[in-house]
């Protein structure tokens, strides 16, 4: 089983290829095709978080995608950030979040504190 590290987009597409063609029929674990299929996912991994790092949502559209997957309204924010229109003023990048809010958004819906500290996109 010879595998080398993906150095360039060519060695990148070459192992995308092989790779694809374990996810139609993949592998069982354990067995030297399921070990080579595991060693060749971590490389494509370790190239794809160097090469094409994938940034944190602005804090902003961190609450949104969460009220979305839970289906939260804006009402539903009230005790974590305050008064219905502070929500709104939130949710339309008219003020910024408070150390406060950050934390009771972190602990309430667990928004990743990551994403509620960046700076908001205007």
């Amino acid at each position: 089983m010879e595998i080398r590290p993906i150095h360039t987009e060519n060695d990148y597409k070459s192992v995308m290829l092989e790779v694809s063609g374990y996810f139609e029929n993949e592998p069982e674990p354990g067995t030297l095709e399921g070990d080579r299929f595991e060693i060749l996912l971590a490389l494509v991994e370790a190239y794809e978080a160097k090469h094409f790092p994938v940034d944190l949502p602005d804090p902003v559209e961190a609450i949104k995608f969460r009220m979305e997957q839970s289906g939260l309204t804006p009402k539903d924010l009230v005790p974590m950030i305050g008064r219905l229109n502070r929500v709104y003023e939130i949710l339309n990048r008219k003020r910024s979040l408070t150390l406060p809010m950050i934390w009771k958004l972190h602990n309430q819906l667990g928004i990743p504190a990551e994403s509620l500290i960046r700076p908001t996109i205007s």
